[in-house]
């Protein structure tokens, strides 16, 4: 995409009640700083509190990246949130070995991936790999797995839980008046507030059916404190060196997705993004979940969302997504408020999931439909797509057999297309490719007239 003007630019300054308004704003994109803690306690089967603590966690945690990110450290106008890739490790690892194991792994995973990102003279190794992960056909097979991975857990939380008020046919009712809330106000809501905050619009529907019917009750926050900073360590600490291989290869996919973001900025403002300056955003994104982890945050990515905001107001300045950022750090200070959103009803928040895992992996076929499907290209997405989601299909007696860090891996959709894609994609279109193209040439040089003719 070309430079685009907007009508307050990156380095332009508003004034602090502007920053704060249209820094809320892009609040309502970041859905994922609830709906995901929600997705994590529904598949861990996790209490209330405990899914509180991830909330307060996440908005910390992406507060602090969105206010490195929008600094001087990148001077992008960036919004951080959780990310699918690591929400997906946390939930396999967490199921094997608890929480304390996934966080404590994540943190470790993104103190090493720190040192893989050295913003120093291009020694930082993930602003290298920006030309194979940037590839349509990496972004757009790694969404795609991604979503159908998640797929699962989305519509699966339609029904509520067993024992519950409202498990079975009246929670599919609370879900899918949420779910069609959604998709009438994305369909309808034009370039407007309604279609920014269409999951929220969703959720809301969806809660207050619920609460309507009885198949759930207004959360009691009474016994929460109104003010209070997330807790430390809320799960424990414990490090599976398993685990931290399956986090490394989720920073991978999250590094992936904002190198993408910040090639698309760049291309929006004129500016071509350096090695360098992408490590540097890299760095601050790797410190911030390395720290988040330890009040129980999932790590972030750069969210393409929040660049659609910025398209669509006009505002880009990095005054104003600084200020969301510290509206989630003030956010994150207060219990209650966390406590309200963890108790909100799961059927609602898995419908508005589905919606958000359903764009995530349509956003991969979007990108798909920019790639030049040769023969190389269609052998490439065939085998990176169909493999991890066969693999699913494997006996569990066999499976669990295998090593811990093999089966994390290969029960994870998500892992395997990412290792596969950053192995056969360049080994096929940097390798293979150039030996054809070099063959067909030398093949068309020895073939061409004036050659034939000298030869005899």
């Amino acid at each position: 995409m070309d430079n685009v003007s907007f009508k307050v630019g990156f380095e332009d300054r508003v004034t602090p009640f502007r920053a704060m308004f249209y820094g809320g704003q892009h609040l309502l994109a970041l859905t994922g700083l609830w709906v995901f803690p929600a997705t994590l306690g529904a598949a861990l089967a996790l209490q209330q509190t405990d899914v509180a603590k991830i909330i307060q966690g996440c908005f910390l945690l992406a507060g602090i990246v969105t206010v490195l990110s929008s600094s001087r450290i990148l001077k992008l106008p960036i919004v951080q949130g959780p990310t699918a890739a690591i929400l997906v490790a946390l939930i396999a690892i967490g199921a094997q070995s608890g929480l304390g194991t996934a966080f404590g792994s994540m943190m470790v995973a993104g103190l090493l991936s720190i040192a893989l990102a050295i913003p120093f003279k291009r020694l930082g190794v993930y602003g290298h790999i920006s030309q194979f992960v940037a590839n349509p056909i990496v972004f757009g097979t790694m969404f795609l797995v991604l979503g159908a991975q998640l797929a699962g857990i989305g519509v699966g939380g339609w029904v509520g839980t067993a024992g519950t008020p409202g498990y079975g046919w009246p929670s599919v009712i609370v879900a899918l008046s949420g779910l069609v809330t959604v998709f009438l106000c994305m369909a309808l809501g034009g370039e407007t507030l309604i279609k920014r905050g269409a999951v929220v619009w969703g959720i809301v529907v969806g809660t207050l059916v619920a609460w309507t019917t009885g198949v759930s009750t207004v959360p009691d926050v009474s016994n929460t404190p109104l003010f209070g900073a997330p807790e430390f360590l809320p799960f424990g600490f414990s490090v599976s060196w398993a685990g931290v291989v399956l986090m490394m290869i989720a920073f991978l996919q999250a590094a992936s997705e904002s190198m993408g973001v910040y090639g698309l900025l760049g291309r929006w403002s004129g500016t071509r993004i350096s090695v360098d300056r992408a490590n540097r955003g890299l760095t601050a994104e790797f410190l911030g979940s390395a720290l988040g982890g330890l009040f129980g945050g999932i790590g972030t990515t750069s969210y393409p969302e929040n660049a659609g905001v910025l398209r669509m107001t006009g505002i880009a300045s990095r005054m104003v997504t600084g200020a969301a950022g510290v509206l989630c750090i003030v956010l994150a200070c207060i219990p209650k408020f966390a406590m309200f959103l963890a108790g909100l009803p799961g059927p609602a928040l898995s419908a508005a999931a589905t919606i958000l895992f359903g764009v995530l992996a349509f956003s991969g076929v979007q990108q798909l439909a920019t790639v030049e499907w040769d023969d190389l290209n269609i052998l490439v997405g065939a085998v990176c797509f169909i493999i991890p989601i066969g693999l699913q299909f494997l006996p569990s007696d066999l499976v669990e057999t295998l090593p811990e860090v093999v089966s994390g891996v290969i029960t994870s959709p998500m892992m395997v297309s990412t290792i596969l894609l950053l192995t056969i994609h360049p080994l096929v279109n940097f390798g293979i490719r150039r030996l054809l193209n070099a063959r067909h040439n030398k093949i068309a040089a020895t073939t061409a007239p004036e050659n034939v003719g000298a030869s005899k």
